[in-house]
């Protein structure tokens, strides 16, 4: 068989090389050790270790470094996710406006400058979301006004391993 130069692309799509590069499969994630009362398939958020886990059932789960809110913007409780979407625009709620009002009103998908990076997963109940960055070096410290920050290969990674409904509990 001779490689053709749309064969070869074909096969790179295939394998999840993209326009944008490497596209990584669903592998993210570390599996650990993980004794939770919560059900499987459930997110549990511990804000203090600034962690995110998914509970996969029989004492394990998948654990991400995340981003969480700054002192004062910081909430416990349980929500569920009511939105998945790729590559979305970001309109700055009331509070961000306030300390910044020189954003713009909208800040459109895959611009470098939105903050919810190339995925988001909204929660029920509320402005919050979990959700992809554009500043990696911002994972693992209290940094949002109360959104889970994730990289974007991580959010990517759970966004296609949850659903519409899926429950999500966040501990301080």
């Amino acid at each position: 068989m001779r490689l053709t130069r749309t064969r070869v692309l074909a096969v790179l799509l295939v394998l999840g090389f993209g326009a944008i590069g490497w596209i990584a499969p669903a592998s993210a994630g570390t599996l650990v050790s993980y004794a939770a009362s919560a059900t499987p398939g459930t997110i549990v958020i511990e804000t203090g270790a600034r962690r995110l886990y998914l509970i996969l059932g029989e004492g394990k789960a998948l654990r991400y470094p995340v981003g969480v809110g700054r002192l004062g913007r910081q909430w416990a409780g349980r929500s569920h996710i009511d939105g998945r979407f790729s590559l979305p625009n970001w309109s700055p709620p009331a509070a961000i406006r306030h300390d910044r009002p020189e954003l713009p009103a909208v800040i459109a998908g895959g611009s470098p400058a939105n903050p919810l990076g190339a995925a988001a997963m909204t929660l029920a109940g509320g402005n919050y979301a979990i959700h992809g960055t554009n500043s990696p070096a911002s994972i693992g410290g209290f940094v949002s006004y109360g959104c889970i920050r994730m990289s974007n290969e991580d959010v990517l990674d759970l966004m296609g391993r949850v659903r519409i409904g899926t429950p999500v509990e966040v501990l301080l």
